[in-house]
Parts: structure tokens; sequence; C-alpha cells
């Protein structure tokens, strides 16, 4: 208890110090600050995620993309891209599992779709960097923009926006369910809304509102320590027998015992498993930063590019299996949308996992909102010299207010995830790059190889895919959610 609660201090300590660092910061001359005022449109695996925001917090980017003032090295981008794919998302997919299935052998299937899942995204991560190739676009409106034209690039723009919201929306559930477990283990009685709302007073509305984000950036990559620290933990419960019927020595302190039934690897072929499927649209995303990848890329031909793409989300796919199979096999169809959770609030190991996120979270929330905000503004073309102080900072009270709002009332992480991947998801990953690759192709005419003509039906059926995954998957969300 004590250790959590002193961690805990000195992660609300820094943010203070960060927050105070920047104010005396706004005294220096202008030319003494490091990066400018706009920052990345960015989400959970951010996972944003997802959530390409470590290196990019301090650069401009524009209406989602952007292009690259450095190189990087090809192991430097591998982990800046498993950075911004894994993030606090993972923690959504064993309520996934449990949509469609309560038997141990259930966690089969599941993570051959998250494999097949994690292997389509990842194709289409690299048809967005080859588009930028055959375009010169810096950007994910930019690639729109050169393939398919100007007139209809709101639409990659709005959904960019849409979806950093809700990844922002899930920040801030998922602060709300840590924050609220921390202070059980603490020994204090705090509701869910009033931890949230206190929390975004004090301290995410001052880092929402700092002018300079730069200063948060060697923060976030804390956020995979955090992750990775977070899965080990629950693996050491899992093998432990820590939350095992009957004799678990934690049971007694849980909300929800472990349940487990009948429904195993042939329950995939249940609707509900499109639950899942959708929910990995948006645990994979990081799409809109594939131009940023590719053109910061040191060296950055089609080869490197693609062995980067392809390292980077197989490691991904481990790391999203492992976490799907570690948390749904310790409490199976009681897996909650959130799974720490499930776990007890007397559980140490537990607590410094939800320490670590928090930490992470709070770090990432402000260079994630920041994104969000901005992008609208780009959205409704609001002209900076418009975009004053003052109407950023009312813009940033009015979202704060409506995204605690909707986190206090929206209790299940795994919809928002859901819901959120089978629409926007899945037309930032599968739907607009299909659609900017083929009008690529088309636009070379009778020069195009006659590889990527081939190619071009392989990329439809990735769209039409991604069309039927959005419909079904988003009809059995808003069902789940009725039913709960």
């Amino acid at each position: 208890m004590k250790l959590c609660a002193k961690l805990l201090f000195a992660s609300l300590t820094v943010a203070y110090s960060v927050r105070h660092a920047e104010a005396r910061a706004a005294f220096k001359p202008q030319s003494a600050l490091i990066g400018p005022k706009k920052n990345v449109v960015g989400g959970l695996s951010d996972s944003s995620g997802s959530q390409m925001i470590s290196k990019s917090a301090s650069q401009q980017i524009h209406r989602g993309g952007g292009a690259a003032s450095g190189k990087s090295s090809l192991s430097t981008a591998m982990f800046n891209l498993v950075k911004g794919i894994v993030g606090v998302g993972v923690l959504s997919l064993p309520a996934g599992v449990a949509a469609f299935g309560d038997a141990p052998s259930a966690v089969l299937p599941a993570i051959a779709i998250i494999a097949i899942m994690g292997s389509f995204s990842g194709y289409n991560f690299s048809l967005i960097g080859r588009v930028c190739a055959y375009t010169g676009a810096s950007s994910y409106s930019d690639a729109w923009e050169k393939s398919v034209g100007e007139k209809s690039a709101w639409l990659p723009a709005a959904a960019c926006s849409c979806k950093t919201f809700l990844a922002v929306l899930a920040y801030s559930m998922v602060l709300g369910e840590t924050f609220q477990g921390i202070a059980s283990a603490m020994g204090l009685s705090a509701g869910r809304a009033q931890t949230l709302i206190a929390l975004t007073i004090t301290v995410l509305f001052p880092l929402c509102s700092m002018k300079n984000l730069a200063s948060l950036a060697p923060f976030s990559l804390l956020g995979i320590i955090g992750m990775a620290l977070t899965v080990a933990v629950m693996g050491v419960r899992y093998f432990d027998g820590s939350y095992a019927s009957p004799a678990g020595k934690f049971l007694e302190s849980v909300g929800q015992l472990p349940s487990f039934g009948t429904k195993g690897a042939s329950a995939v072929l249940s609707p509900n498993a499109f639950i899942l499927i959708c929910m990995l649209s948006t645990a994979f995303m990081a799409h809109f930063n594939a131009p940023k990848f590719y053109n910061e890329l040191e060296n950055n031909t089609l080869q490197r590019f693609n062995t980067l793409v392809g390292t980077s989300f197989g490691v991904s796919i481990a790391f999203f299996a492992a976490a799907t199979a570690l948390g749904f096999g310790t409490f199976g169809k009681s897996s909650a949308g959130f799974i720490l959770s499930n776990y007890s609030s007397k559980d140490s190991l537990i607590g410094i996992s939800r320490i670590a996120v928090a930490f992470s979270l709070i770090f990432t929330y402000p260079l994630v909102f920041v994104g969000c905000r901005d992008g609208f503004l780009s959205l409704f073309k609001v002209p900076k010299e418009k975009q004053t102080d003052s109407l950023l900072n009312q813009l940033t009270i009015g979202l704060l207010t409506l995204i605690t709002v909707a986190a206090i009332n929206l209790k299940d992480l795994s919809f928002v995830m859901s819901f959120g991947g089978a629409t926007l998801g899945n037309a930032l990953i599968y739907i607009f790059p299909a659609i900017m690759f083929n009008s690529v192709v088309k636009k070379m005419g009778n020069s195009a190889p006659s590889g990527l003509k081939s190619e071009t039906y392989f990329a439809t059926f990735s769209m039409l895919l991604g069309c039927a995954m959005g419909i079904i998957g988003s009809t059995m969300a808003l069902k789940g959610a009725g039913g709960h």
C-alpha cells in the first residue's frame, strides 16, 4: 500500500513539475522555446494507443500526418512503431474473447484472429507508405489529396480527428478505472466519477493547457515499459494461481470471480467474434502516422520500409497475444473491458502495474489531446491567426468537459474499442488505403506494372473486408452494449 502511495505521489509531483517548468519557460524569449506550438494527431493504440507521440510531440503536423525534419534508423523506427501500436487498448482484448467464448480453448482461435488481423493491418500500413512513395505525400490527408482528390480530403481528416477523440475518451476511462483502483488500494473511498473529475481538474487540464508539450515527450517512452511490466505481472498471477479457483489467495477480494464454461474454440464461429475483430482494428491503429514513418526512415526504400512494418507488427502481434491469453486465461467469461479492473485491490504487484499505466497515460494524454483539438481546428479550417490562447483554452475546457462526461457515463472500454474500430478504425486501416492505392495505380494508366494492377484486386478485397467487418462489428458492438 505504502509503495503504491509513494509511486502515485511521485508521478503527480513530476506532472506538476513539468507544468510549472513550462510556465517558467513562457517568460523566455520565443526563440528559446523548444518546438512549435502545434502537435501531432495521435491515438490509443495509443493504441493507441495510439500513438506516434514521443518524438513528434514537438513537431507541427498538418491534418493528422506530417513530414519529418529528421531521419530515424531502422531500429529506432521499429521501437517507435511498436510503441505507437502497443497501448492501453491491449488491456481490453481479453473482454473481446469473453464476448464469444468462456472456455480456456477459446483463446486459441483468438490468437489466430490477432495474427490475421495484425497481418492485414500491417499490409495496409505498408500500402499507405507505398502511396506516399509514388505520390511524394507527407501526411495521410496529403496522400488522399494527391491520389484521390482534394475535394474529398475532409473524409480522412474527419476520421483521424474523430478516432483521436475516441482515443482520448478511452484514456479518460482507463484513468478513471486505474485511479479508483489505486485509491482503493490506499484505503480511500472514492467513486469513479469523483476520481475522474478531480483528476481532470487538478492534473489533466493544466497539462492540456500547456503551450509547449516538448517537455512531455521523454515521458512517453515509459509507456511501452509500463505496458510490458503490466503484461509480465499478469503472467506472474496467471502462473502462480493467485486467482485460480478454489484456493486462489486473492479470490475473496475480487469484485467478480473468474468464470469458465464450455464455449471453447468452436465458439469463434459466433457473430460475437466480430467484437474482438473490431477491437483489434483500434488496437493496431497507427496508420495515420504511416506517411511519417516512411518519410523519416533512413534510406527509405520500400524494402526497408516493409522490413520496418513486418518486424514491428510481428512484435505487436506477439505482445497482444500474450496479454489476451493471460488475461482471459485468468478470468475467462468475467474478463472486464479493462482487465486490470478484475484484479484485487489488495494485490500489490497489480497495484504497481496500475501506477505504471497511470504514469504513462498522464504524460501521453495531453499529447494525444492536443492532436485531437488541433485536428478539429484544422477540420473546420480555423485560420492560424484566429487560434488565440483564449480560443484554445475555451476549446480545451469544452472538449475535456465533453470527454469527462462521456467517460463517466461509458463504463465499458471494450465497447469504445469495438465500436470505434468497427467504424473509424476499419475506414482508416482497410478502406481508405485501398482507395488511395487503387487511385494511384489507375492514374499510372498503361505504365503501371502488371504486378500493381493485379494487387488492386487484393486491395479491393481488403476494402470490402473492412466494410463487412465494419457493418457486422458495429451491429454486434451496439447489441452487446444494449445487453449490459
